[in-house]
């Protein structure tokens, strides 16, 4: 089986915010780390070039294949700011996305373009459900 395209790297995370050139997205990441690393009580990681995630964990695969992965992460990308919270299908959190704010999401991931637009407390909702699950549901073990 092929390598993973993004893996753990031991790129510095500060050097990684620093060379984030525009302000704003700059300091909307830092704020996202910040609540990340609370969530998750882990420091932040290099995943790839350009992904910061928060703890690890093992995923376990239908075919018995394991990985190592983050427990959550993020990454400023040119439309948006991603993060990646990997809770599946997201319906399961209505209520609290409806507070959030101007957003848009896919199958486990949440897409925002600044946080000055969202309601925070929402946001650190959400991430620490991710965290709770992803440390708990079936298909992972926490390492």
């Amino acid at each position: 089986m092929p390598k993973a395209k993004t893996r753990l790297t031991n790129a510095p995370f500060d050097t990684f915010l620093k060379g984030i050139k525009d302000a704003q997205v700059r300091e909307d990441c830092r704020a996202i780390a910040n609540l990340m690393q609370k969530a998750t009580k882990q420091p932040p990681e290099m995943w790839g070039s350009s992904i910061v995630g928060f703890g690890r964990h093992t995923q376990l695969y239908a075919g018995g294949k394991t990985a190592e992965w983050m427990l959550i992460g993020f990454a400023p990308r040119k439309q948006n700011i991603a993060l990646y919270l990997m809770m599946g299908d997201l319906k399961r959190q209505e209520k609290l996305l409806a507070k959030l704010g101007p957003h848009d999401h896919g199958k486990g991931c949440l897409y925002v373009k600044r946080l000055s637009d969202i309601h925070l407390p929402a946001l650190d909702s959400l991430v620490r459900a991710a965290v709770r699950k992803r440390k708990g549901g079936a298909g992972s073990k926490k390492t």
